[in-house]
């Protein structure tokens, strides 16, 4: 839930600015993003850093040095943030794309990464026992009950994902990656269907797939039918 903040009179100095990491008003988590004034939850955002060139560098583990500054997960406010001088205001600095990158670049860069890390967070979920994968194993992981998280590609038939989903009760259903894609990441092939335990592995996937939801479709809709063939 974001909340759009009106423009104060006076910009504020920018140690005091919810646009930056200094920002924070008092007892509250939200940082401002610099492209749409609207106040949100960190998750929500994406920060962004200053490398020692100037040039603007998506931070998306939060772990750059120096100060940040939040944009909306959206490309849209992505582009509008570089293509309006965004940066540089909030950074009180010329603040630069890098080499041949244009606005739209730096957004499909972003989306890209929210991507790999999400998938990521999936190959770990398998290493560490947290996930399984295949239609048979997915159903009977969902039979056995409090899943965390249903994963499906989103190129998957509509028959077994509708199955599958009736199964999985209140559990999310992330349907943002290809079946392509989740094979590579989980380390086997032809992965349509994986089941991710209810637990710390299943928590990290879905915040980091959530951050994708201001590029393309990530939870999917579940109809109201109780139980599967």
């Amino acid at each position: 839930m974001c909340v759009r903040k009106k423009r104060p009179k006076r910009r504020p100095p920018l140690a005091k600015r919810p646009d930056t990491d200094a920002g924070a008003e008092a007892g509250d988590n939200t940082r401002k993003c610099i492209a749409t004034g609207e106040l949100c939850a960190p998750e929500r955002l994406v920060r962004f850093a200053l490398d020692p060139n100037g040039v603007v560098t998506p931070d998306l583990g939060r772990e750059l040095p120096g100060r940040g500054a939040w944009v909306m997960a959206s490309p849209e406010a992505i582009i509008a943030a570089a293509a309006k001088g965004h940066f540089s205001r909030a950074f009180k600095s010329k603040a630069a794309l890098a080499e041949g990158l244009t606005p739209e670049g730096l957004a499909a860069a972003v989306e890209r990464g929210l991507e790999a890390r999400a998938l990521s967070a999936l190959g770990l979920a398998r290493r560490t026992g947290a996930l399984v994968a295949g239609f048979e194993k997915a159903r009977a992981a969902l039979l056995k009950g409090r899943p965390g998280a249903l994963v499906t590609a989103s190129d998957a038939g509509a028959d077994g994902a509708e199955k599958l989903a009736r199964l999985a009760g209140e559990a999310p259903v992330v349907r943002a990656f290809s079946a392509e894609a989740l094979s590579r990441a989980i380390g086997l092939e032809g992965v349509v269907h994986a089941v991710l335990a209810d637990g710390p592995e299943a928590a990290r996937f879905l915040r980091e797939a959530a951050r994708l939801e201001g590029f393309r479709p990530v939870f999917a809709v579940k109809a109201a039918a109780e139980g599967a063939a």
